[in-house]
């Protein structure tokens, strides 16, 4: 691998890192970097999810503030992620490559409608769950299983999952979308983690890569949530479709 090879994974590990931990959708710009210095598509997916690992840690310590009071919630939605995630990657070794590709997009799509209509669609769901008119204060019964879907995808390809994370958590949780940011980088980094450990044992994983992406992300998750917190409300939702949107081009036109 060349020097200049090297500087731009790091490069996009530390794009990635900055992007995953506002929104998400990193995969975006790492997958078709390791794609561009000639690493194989199984071995750059297993490799970058690995990589991806530590930004998505750091991510959650840049938001350990919004973080506060959420333990519980954590601790009923991190199995779903490890669960689905799982299931991601042992579909990803035993499917063929491109069973998914089809329906990536129209998740895209959904997680940012699902962003944009989230007040909405929250307080319809509140209205029929409680005579207060308030969600319960650690998610609807279908948040978990709908977390777990998304591991599922997190665990076969994991491009837009923050988007599609932030979308269920946002309509099934009645909190802020910055807290629920923060929730968000553990329950990618769970299942980041966990498919990267079915990946480590039984896939062929370059380690040069996973380094170069590992600091990158690290790095970038710091910058993303130092000025991610920042964002009002309206702006976060804003910016999440902007990703998306572009993530969907980025998408279809690989």
């Amino acid at each position: 691998m060349s020097p200049a090879e090297i500087v731009a994974i790091v490069l996009a590990g530390v794009a990635a890192g900055t992007i995953n931990a506002v929104v998400g959708s990193g995969t975006l710009v790492t997958f078709p970097t390791l794609l561009a210095v000639g690493i194989p598509p199984v071995t750059a997916n297993v490799s970058n999810t690995i990589g991806l690992v530590p930004g998505s840690i750091s991510g959650a310590i840049g938001y350990r503030r919004e973080l506060k009071g959420q333990a519980r919630r954590a601790l009923r939605l991190i199995p779903a992620s490890a669960l689905g995630a799982a299931a991601g990657a042992v579909l990803l070794l035993v499917l063929p490559a491109g069973a998914f590709s089809a329906i990536v997009p129209a998740l895209i799509v959904l997680g940012c409608v699902l962003v944009v209509l989230g007040p909405r669609i929250s307080a319809a769901v509140a209205r029929r769950n409680t005579d207060r008119g308030e969600l319960p204060a650690h998610g609807t019964w279908w948040t978990p299983p709908a977390v777990g879907l998304t591991g599922v995808y997190g665990g076969y390809f994991g491009a837009a999952q923050g988007i599609i994370l932030l979308a269920v958590m946002g309509i099934g949780i009645d909190d802020d979308l910055q807290r629920l940011n923060g929730l968000k980088n553990i329950l990618a980094a769970v299942a980041n983690g966990v498919s990267g450990l079915i990946f480590i044992v039984v896939a062929d994983v370059d380690w040069l890569v996973v380094l170069l992406i590992a600091v990158g992300s690290v790095v970038g998750a710091q910058i993303g949530a130092a000025y991610g917190r920042r964002l009002p409300d309206v702006a976060l939702r804003i910016f999440i479709v902007l990703v998306g949107v572009v993530a969907l081009a980025a998408f279809l036109r690989g």
